[in-house]
């Protein structure tokens, strides 16, 4: 009884070794216990401070319209000032992290926090300056959401000075 197990557990590693062989995806999971893989550098890094990976979850069509990605920032790393003219919604999944609306002091975010950003917000998100930080970035009300670049996010601001 006891060669079954043994004889599924080998087939198992021969096909994922199978697999890698034939070149298929694979990507790094970062330092952190999180759901989803931390995918690749983010295409859109211009716009941030550090280093921040992106997973595409869900894209923006026209069955869904809705854009998900799971964004995974390593420490330090943020993103430039911005506001989405449709909103956002960010769901912690693992690490720690800093939020913060212009104005408003900065705010400490973690695994399970949910962040609600109203429609023409000027904020920024990313990691603390000594942890990894990784969030599900929920675009809402896509079908006329459109996301706005600002200026990068300084020192004093994120350190919240």
């Amino acid at each position: 009884m006891q060669k079954i197990p043994t004889l599924v557990c080998c087939a198992a590693i021969c096909a994922a070794a199978s697999a890698a062989s034939a070149g298929e995806k694979s990507y790094q999971q970062a330092p952190l216990d999180t759901v989803f893989a931390k995918g690749e550098l983010n295409p859109f890094s211009q716009f941030f401070t550090g280093t921040t990976y992106r997973q595409r979850l869900s894209e923006k069509d026209e069955i869904f319209h809705a854009p998900i990605s799971n964004i995974t920032f390593e420490p330090g790393a943020r993103t430039f000032w911005h506001k989405h003219s449709g909103g956002q919604i960010l769901l912690v999944t693992a690490g720690e992290g800093r939020y913060c609306e212009r104005g408003q002091k900065v705010r400490v975010i973690k695994k399970g926090d949910v962040v609600r950003i109203a429609p023409e917000v000027e904020h920024w998100h990313g990691a603390g300056p000594d942890s990894w930080m990784t969030h599900i970035s929920i675009e809402t009300n896509s079908q006329r959401n459109q996301n706005q670049w600002l200026e990068a996010v300084t020192d004093a601001d994120y350190a919240g000075q």
